[in-house]
C-alpha cells in the first residue's frame, strides 16, 4: 500500500452575494475539472466596492486534491 501523494492549487472564487457562497462557487468550480477533491484553505478574502457599497466579494483558495 503506497503513502497518499497531494497537490495544491490556488483559485479565485467570486459571488455579488456573500463570502460563503463566493467559496462554494470557487469549490463548485475547481471540482469540475479535478478529481479527488480533499480540502480548501482561505488564503485572502477582498472584494469590489460600487457606489459605496460591496459589489463583489473574493476569495483566494488553496485546494489540496489526491493524485491517482
Amino acid at each position: 500500500m503506497s503513502e497518499a501523494v497531494y497537490k495544491v492549487v490556488e483559485i479565485v472564487g467570486t459571488s455579488e452575494q456573500s463570502i460563503s457562497k463566493a467559496i462554494d462557487n470557487g469549490i463548485a468550480r475547481a471540482a469540475g475539472t479535478l478529481r479527488h477533491l480533499g480540502w480548501f484553505e482561505v488564503e485572502q478574502i477582498r472584494g469590489n466596492i460600487k457606489d459605496g457599497k460591496v459589489n463583489r466579494y473574493q476569495v483566494t483558495l488553496k485546494v489540496g486534491f489526491t493524485l491517482e
